[in-house]
């Protein structure tokens, strides 16, 4: 028995980890058409307001930069994550890799 304890991996990837990783990255995707679809919206929405037909694409362009605010948001949570994990004990033997 204590052979079998000793041959398994301290650590295991919790049950639903990949599910929750998926859905975390699916969610980036939804977000960022859901910023478009929503920029489209509120300058379609102001077009027939105004009557200002170029202000359609200015709806469009909140809606990609809001999309892009989601990429960098997105981002600077993975290198927070990142961060955590390189000061975490059991990773403390691997060492940057250095250009």
């Amino acid at each position: 028995m204590d052979k079998e304890r000793s041959k398994r991996p301290v650590t295991q990837e919790p049950k639903y980890g990949k599910v929750i990783s998926a859905v975390d990255t699916l969610s980036l995707g939804f977000s960022m058409v859901l910023a478009v679809l929503i920029g489209i919206g509120v300058g379609i929405g102001l077009k027939k307001l105004s009557g200002w037909e170029w202000i359609l694409w200015l709806g469009v362009f909140w809606g990609v930069a809001a999309a892009c605010y989601n990429i960098y948001l997105a981002y600077k949570k993975q290198q927070k994550a990142m961060d955590e994990l390189q000061n975490d004990p059991k990773y403390r033997e691997y060492h940057k890799l250095e250009d």
